[in-house]
């Protein structure tokens, strides 16, 4: 038997899986397990191995991980970018079970396109830049507030006021131990 398994709803809690055997039945619903790797060898063991085993999910908020517990174990996996996944027109219901069953649907008509998988490395500095242009958007923001809050409060010149801005922010980000 030749599996191709579906990870859907991969989320803080919980993984959603379909399953797509060989041939042309139906992909089925199997169930959702905790997001834990104790968890998924416990259901690999269920399943009965590896060795006829591939595994997709489509990438979210949880980063990797996933992935790396699943390749440390020798299954072949891989990680699909939303974006990428065919979807028909007028198809707007999303639930994990529908979705893990689409997906596994996909995965062995081999209509998936896997993307690139960083190491933690790279992962670490790719949330460390995403987490710096927040920082400074979030900076951007509080200071057009102020501008926009002092402008209408007061009768200073715009040229006055972004000087007085820049230099209180400089005062606070000074002040304020990271």
């Amino acid at each position: 038997m030749y599996y191709k398994i579906r990870w859907n709803g991969v989320s803080k809690e919980s993984i959603a899986i379909a399953i797509a055997e060989s041939g042309r039945e139906e992909p089925r619903f199997w169930g959702t397990i905790p997001h834990k790797p104790e968890a998924v060898r416990k259901w690999l063991k269920q399943v009965g191995g590896n060795e006829n085993l591939e595994v997709c999910y489509e990438a979210g908020p949880t980063g990797y991980e996933l992935f790396r517990w699943l390749t440390g174990m020798g299954i072949t996996c891989i990680v699909v970018a939303p974006s990428l996944i065919p979807k028909r027109a007028g198809d707007r219901v999303k639930t994990d079970r529908r979705d893990a069953i689409r997906l596994a649907q996909l995965h062995r008509a081999g209509e998936l396109t896997s993307v690139y998988v960083p190491d933690r490395d790279t992962e670490a500095l790719r949330d460390l830049v995403r987490a710096r242009e927040d920082a400074k958007e979030d900076l951007h923001r509080a200071r057009q507030r102020m501008i926009k809050f002092l402008a209408s409060s007061s009768d200073f010149s715009s040229c006055t006021l972004e000087k007085a801005v820049d230099q209180e922010l400089q005062e606070v980000a000074r002040s304020t131990e990271i």
